[in-house]
């Protein structure tokens, strides 16, 4: 024991920088006690700010969307659909390729239409993956330890959802144009066809993310996400096609292009077949004109919007 037996003295650690002198005790081992003050040092780094933390929020979620950095079995099914959804085009291709074909088999605007039961399916499997698991575990205050708000967040995951929309429903149009050009197609005619088909597809990932967000927001559980999605797609698009026909058998070819207003899926369909130049799969092949086709942009316009403003309200609600 260190100090005199019976006197209460004090100590210091010798050789230990910061260490706080602490009395002798007269217990036995107490006199060989000692206190560290280890301290914390300041962080003199580059604090990179709201910028940083909302680009690397928007990285992570567009991931995620395919399972990127996440396990091997959370990969399958988006690129199981990533896959299916480029098939058919890349067919397309080698069918024009090899019988020299002047024009191809689906116009650029027509097909992410056709192919809406994939994009369906691919929403509604990662717009709850995106947002519903954050409120189920109470995650994302954790995000709102770095220097971001409300409208970084919700910003950073509209714009990552429809970004990755925007790859799954683009990819097979690039593949179409490749495959164009390699058949020996008139360069300015595919090329016309290509922009506008990006430019469909660009209007369907904004539309079909925003609304998959909110639906998936609403609750934190995923099954019933997923359920709100497959619902608000196909349910809606089910029930304006058969009032369409409904209204066509009975010769009320108005009320045809108006009732495309109501489904998400004839919004884009109406859309594309006013401004970009596409073949309507309206009843009787006649998509709204160009009057018409305002409305329907207008339309589309508020849809996405108002998504945006009911993701604000529902973060708000909830705390965030």
């Amino acid at each position: 024991m260190s100090g005199t037996s019976g006197t209460k003295g004090t100590e210091s650690t010798a050789g230990t920088e910061g260490a706080v002198p602490v009395q002798a005790g007269t217990g036995a081992g107490r006199g060989d006690s000692r206190i560290h003050n280890i301290g914390y040092r300041k962080y003199d780094g580059a604090r990179l700010g709201r910028a940083y933390a909302r680009r690397s929020l928007y990285t992570q979620s567009l991931r995620g969307a395919y399972g990127l950095g996440r396990s091997g079995k959370s990969k399958v099914l988006p690129m199981i659909l990533f896959a299916v959804m480029c098939l058919p085009a890349a067919l397309i291709v080698a069918v024009a390729v090899a019988t020299h074909a002047k024009d191809l088999a689906v116009d650029y605007t027509r097909y992410a239409i056709l192919l809406q039961a994939v994009v369906g399916l691919f929403l509604a499997a990662q717009a709850p993956q995106s947002v519903s698991r954050d409120l189920r575990f109470r995650t994302v205050p954790l995000y709102f330890s770095r220097p971001i708000e409300r409208a970084d967040y919700v910003l950073a995951k509209y714009a990552a959802m429809s970004t990755a929309l925007f790859v799954l429903t683009a990819a097979p149009v690039v593949i179409l144009y490749i495959g164009a050009l390699l058949a020996k197609m008139d360069f300015a005619d595919q090329t016309k066809g290509f922009a506008q088909g990006l430019v469909s597809v660009a209007v369907l990932s904004l539309l079909f993310g925003g609304l998959g967000l909110v639906m998936a927001a609403l609750t934190p559980r995923r099954g019933f996400g997923v359920a709100a999605v497959i619902a608000t797609l196909v349910i809606s698009y089910g029930a304006v096609s058969t009032v369409q026909a409904i209204a066509w058998s009975q010769s009320t070819t108005t009320a045809v292009e108006w009732l495309g207003l109501f489904s998400p899926i004839t919004l884009i369909d109406g859309l594309s077949t006013a401004f970009l130049g596409a073949s309507s799969s309206f009843p009787g092949g006649e998509g709204p004109g160009a009057g018409a086709g305002v409305v329907y942009l207008l339309v589309i316009l508020g849809l996405i919007a108002g998504s945006y403003g009911v993701l604000m309200r529902r973060y708000r609600e909830v705390g965030l």
